[in-house]
This record gives structure tokens, C-alpha cells and sequence, in this order.
């Protein structure tokens, strides 16, 4: 899927993009992180065996390879995951359209707080489901699955701060025929990570096929349609 005529590149022209370097091996490596909260993570990344014992060290997380793709001039790109189509149409928009050749793509499903005992087992399969698939399309990005339970809010932001994440890719829903009364719980989610979250944010929705492209939302403009 590509971009296609002046509006979209004059569009994206606000994403950075850069080139990293990719590694020779492929390696899948499974990683349990800190705190209560957090359920597990996972990474397909390419890079040079060397680099491997840079990842060992406290907190159990990424800090290393962020510290050496900050380095490299790379960006990370997180985009919010779960069952609907259409997070899985806004993840495989930032990936064809967002992340470029060595960048990090973080696909973060969060868990409501209180979701049973049995949701995590599901939630893991889907983020690593959706993570293989991302990395099976373009291999030449690194990409890491984070299933997280907390509240979704405070957690996409804090993660966003954390992991110094460049771009943050939300999936957005057709409004509700009563918007004028009301926001859903949806579209007070998405509105408030596009004005707090410490990142340029997109919230994305693919348009029907006869239309075709999507509805791009930003701070600064709504619904820009994006040919695509």
C-alpha cells in the first residue's frame, strides 16, 4: 500500500524519517518487564550479534536499544492494538506509511485493570499475532509487541513518555449518529491522546471501499482525508 499524490506527501512531510542500519541475524526474543502491571513483551528485531549483551540490564526492559536507535537517528512509532479491524488497519497504515527502514514499531494492547485472569493469555496471542505479521510485511522494521493491563489512558501516555515514542497511531471510529450529544468513551480516548500525549499523534480510519483512503486526525486538523 503507498502513498499516492501531493496531499499525502505534503501530509506526512511532519513524520521524520531515517534509514538505520539493519544486522545480519534475525532474532525473536521473549522478555518479561517490571512492575505488576505489565503482562510481557515481545521483540522481532534485526541486528548484529554483537549488540545482543547491550540489552541485558536492569528494569528488564529496552533501554539499551533505545539509548543506540536514539543513536542511529531512528524513531519509534507505537501504535495502540486490539481486536477491531480497525486498529489492525491503522497498524498496517503507520507500518507502510509511518515507520521506515530500521525504525521501532511498538504495538501496545492495554487491559482494562480489573480483566479477567484468562485475558492476558489472549491478549499476548494477539499482540504477537499482529506483531509477526508487521514484521513477515517489512522485515526491515523492528518490531515489539507490549501487552500492559492498567488503565488505557494514563498508560498510553506514560508508555508514549517512557519509551520516547516519535509518533503515536491511534485507530478512530465513524463517529456516533448522537456525537452531538454526547462522545463515546472511544472518541474521548482518542481526543484526549491527540492533545496530551508528548508525541505527534494520528488517530486513523480507513473509508469505506467505494470511497477509499483514510480519515487522518491530528491537533491542529480533523478528518483530513488522505488518498492512500
Amino acid at each position: 500500500m503507498g502513498s499516492s499524490g501531493g496531499s499525502s506527501e505534503h501530509f506526512l512531510r511532519q513524520l521524520s524519517s531515517s534509514d538505520g542500519g539493519g544486522g545480519a541475524a534475525l532474532q525473536q526474543e521473549w522478555e518479561c518487564g517490571g512492575g505488576s502491571s505489565r503482562r510481557g513483551s515481545r521483540r522481532w528485531s534485526r541486528k548484529k550479534a554483537r549488540a545482543r549483551g547491550h540489552r541485558r540490564g536492569g528494569g528488564g526492559g529496552f533501554c539499551r536499544a533505545e539509548e543506540a536507535a536514539a543513536a542511529a537517528g531512528r524513531k519509534r512509532v507505537m501504535v495502540v492494538v486490539d481486536q477491531s479491524s480497525g486498529a489492525k488497519h491503522a497498524m498496517m497504515w503507520a507500518l507502510t506509511h509511518v515507520a521506515s527502514k530500521g525504525d521501532f514499531l511498538t504495538l501496545l494492547h492495554v487491559l482494562p485493570p480489573q480483566s479477567a485472569s484468562g485475558g492476558g493469555a489472549d491478549a499476548s496471542a494477539l499482540a504477537n499475532s499482529l506483531g509477526a505479521l508487521c514484521k513477515a510485511c517489512k522485515p526491515e522494521v523492528e518490531v515489539e509487541a507490549l501487552v500492559i493491563q492498567g488503565p488505557k489512558l494514563s498508560t498510553v501516555l506514560s508508555q508514549v513518555k517512557k519509551l520516547e515514542a516519535s509518533v503515536l497511531v491511534l485507530s478512530q471510529r465513524k463517529p456516533s449518529p448522537f456525537c452531538c450529544f454526547m462522545r463515546s468513551s472511544g472518541e474521548a480516548f482518542v481526543e484526549e491522546c491527540i492533545s496530551r500525549a508528548e508525541c505527534l499523534t494520528l488517530a486513523v480510519r480507513r473509508q469505506s471501499k467505494g470511497v477509499g483512503g483514510y480519515l487522518i486526525s491530528t491537533r491542529w486538523q480533523k478528518n483530513f482525508w488522505l488518498l492512500a
